[in-house]
């Protein structure tokens, strides 16, 4: 499991929790934070993915403490916020990335399938949202930000599942940066489109993910990419990172897609 080196925390920086840290866009959103002098938590569903991580940034001189955890787990995702306010320092940043993708139509979901999506893709994000706007509540600050998809504003065939889950987190986080503007907490959230991943990869098997991405489907409905290229996970992260950031200031229960023009402004 990575850990922090503690003799190298600035405990003035900015500190943060990211989900689904493992992944392509989870690392990307590390690193960027990183890059902007915070301090971060990451954490993970497989620990030894999430160590390496960590292993690997504080590596290159970045200061990143490796934790298992579910966000699907109410009890979990409050232990570790206490444990990176206890390690880093007063938290300033959370950002929910982790999710899953269990693709299929309406009548081929079956509602445990169902069920395991809402509960990473809404259940996580609500249990990290509120569990990180407690702690900054009393401090009069802090930026929340969700990484959901453009599929949440897109009907897609196959994807219901996907797409209502991230409707629910988007619909969550903007009622809960209402609830708490007023304690000087903004709430955001980035969309992207087909982005270079092992999620975004594993929908064809065939290697032809990237092509068939940006080609579009007529067939089933589906536009291409206008800039005529999926993102890379780093084209994501600089959102995440914008928006984290005081630049963003006068930011909050915004939605920016980051697709391509993949959902044509939508």
């Amino acid at each position: 499991m990575g850990t922090a080196n503690h003799s190298r925390v600035d405990r003035t920086s900015p500190v943060a929790v990211v989900t689904g840290a493992s992944g392509g866009i989870g690392q990307a959103v590390v690193t960027a934070l990183c890059q902007m002098g915070a301090s971060v938590l990451a954490t993970d569903i497989d620990g030894t993915a999430v160590g390496a991580v960590a292993d690997r940034l504080n590596g290159e001189g970045m200061h990143v403490l490796g934790v298992a955890a579910d966000v699907r787990d109410p009890v979990s995702i409050p232990a570790v916020v206490d444990r990176a306010e206890d390690e880093l320092g007063p938290l300033t940043i959370a950002v929910s990335v982790a999710g899953v993708l269990n693709p299929g139509s309406v009548a081929e979901t079956s509602p445990d399938r169902w069920r395991e999506t809402f509960a990473v893709n809404a259940d996580g994000p609500f249990h990290l949202a509120r569990a990180t706007a407690a702690v900054m509540a009393p401090r009069g600050r802090g930026s929340i930000v969700l990484v959901a998809s453009n599929a949440a504003t897109v009907p897609r065939m196959g994807m219901a599942a996907y797409a209502a889950s991230k409707a629910a987190a988007i619909a969550m986080m903007r009622c809960l940066g209402l609830e708490v503007a007023r304690d000087g907490i903004r709430c955001n959230i980035v969309s992207p489109g087909s982005t270079d991943t092992d999620m975004h990869d594993a929908l064809w098997p065939d290697g032809s993910a990237a092509r068939r991405s940006v080609d579009g489907s007529p067939e089933h409905f589906r536009v291409g990419i206008p800039l005529g290229r999926i993102a890379q996970p780093a084209d994501i992260a600089e959102a995440v990172a914008f928006l984290a950031s005081d630049r963003a200031r006068h930011i909050t229960m915004q939605n920016i897609i980051v697709d391509g023009g993949a959902a044509l402004g939508g």
